[in-house]
């Protein structure tokens, strides 16, 4: 049986992020198409003959120990196992924290992937689903691994027929935002009816076409350098760039590397204590 694994952690983007409405449940219903990159975090899992679950990061921003999700993955796991065994866990963190760029949530589902395996335990991806949604509305989409319709509070999945592999400049001006915050402060409005979306993307042009994040309404009047971000990737070539989740991250998305490359280091150049780096879609 193996004892441990390394999982590398993707993060995501989100090219549609609809806000429908507010649930009795208090969470929001949402529609939104999901895209991970190929921006990612090390996740190092390892079964221990010493009981109990150690989580370190190594990360001022991110919890170590049961305040960590990944600690709730672990926990979760080894309760279904119901082994006697311990668990080591060690994450490096290359995503951006507080980011809306779903890093807590990828690595929470990197040790959901990687117990199944170092278990036994042989679940279904619709059972790693299942208990992915108790732990966070974002894991099931990184269980799932592939491009998505998500609907619900993001728990309800289907697959983009076809989507074109792409270049994406993300960029973070390093200010955290409260993802509950944002949600808190969302002014909701009646939406008539929603845009149809297309079930399949040929190219960049029919990604850009339905670019929309309803969050935006909030994050950038707060934190109007998000808006400024977003016109310096349309000046440096980008063909569409929008706030990823709940933000201050923003992608913008390019035909070619050279070009997506360049706006970073531009960017980079102005703002040295940004965050900017040139990955690509998966």
């Amino acid at each position: 049986m193996l004892q441990s694994v390394l999982l590398q952690a993707p993060a995501k983007i989100n090219y549609r992020l609809d806000v429908i409405g507010k649930r009795p449940d208090g969470y929001h219903e949402l529609r939104m198409i999901m895209q991970r990159v190929n921006l990612c975090d090390e996740v190092s899992i390892t079964l221990s003959g010493t009981p109990g679950i150690r989580v370190v990061c190594g990360s001022a921003a991110v919890p170590d120990g049961e305040g960590n999700i990944a600690w709730k993955a672990a926990r979760a796991m080894l309760e279904l196992s119901e082994s006697c065994c311990g668990v080591d866990i060690a994450i490096v963190k290359n995503i951006p924290v507080a980011a809306g760029l779903g890093g807590g949530s990828s690595d929470c589902a990197a040790v959901l992937l990687g117990l199944n395996d170092l278990l036994g335990l042989a679940l279904s991806t619709e059972r790693l689903m299942e208990i992915a949604v108790g732990l966070g509305a974002d894991v099931p989409f990184f269980i799932f691994q592939k491009t998505a319709f998500a609907e619900g509070i993001g728990e309800k999945l289907s697959s983009v027929l076809s989507a074109p592999s792409l270049w994406v400049a993300l960029v973070n001006p390093n200010v955290p935002v409260s993802t509950a915050w944002v949600y808190k402060n969302l002014q909701l409005t009646q939406k008539e009816r929603l845009d149809t979306l297309p079930d399949s993307f040929g190219d960049i042009t029919s990604v850009c076409a339905v670019l929309s994040n309803d969050l935006e309404s909030v994050t950038i009047p707060a934190f109007p350098v998000i808006g400024e971000i977003k016109e310096r990737l349309a000046e440096l070539g980008a063909v569409g760039a929008m706030m990823s989740g709940s933000g201050p991250t923003v992608f913008g998305l390019f035909s070619d590397e050279t070009t997506a490359r360049r706006a970073c280091d531009e960017l980079l150049k102005n703002s040295p204590g940004w965050f900017a780096v040139a990955v690509e879609t998966v």
